[in-house]
């Protein structure tokens, strides 16, 4: 019985890990042009607040 669990953890787990690697990389490649100006402008903004001294508003 336990050769047979290792066998499925040894075959199973490297092919599971790919899959959620290849999961993760197709959810997140690709991002519509109004997400990234979003992006941006919000990273714009916190770099003028943290030039600026001011501090960041508490959630």
């Amino acid at each position: 019985m336990a050769g047979g669990i290792w066998s499925f953890v040894l075959i199973g787990g490297p092919i599971l890990l790919i899959a959620v690697f290849i999961w993760g990389f197709l959810r997140n490649r690709a991002t519509s042009a109004r997400t990234d100006a979003r992006a941006e402008r919000g990273a714009a903004e916190l770099r003028d607040e943290i030039e600026s001294g001011t501090p960041p508003p508490h959630s």
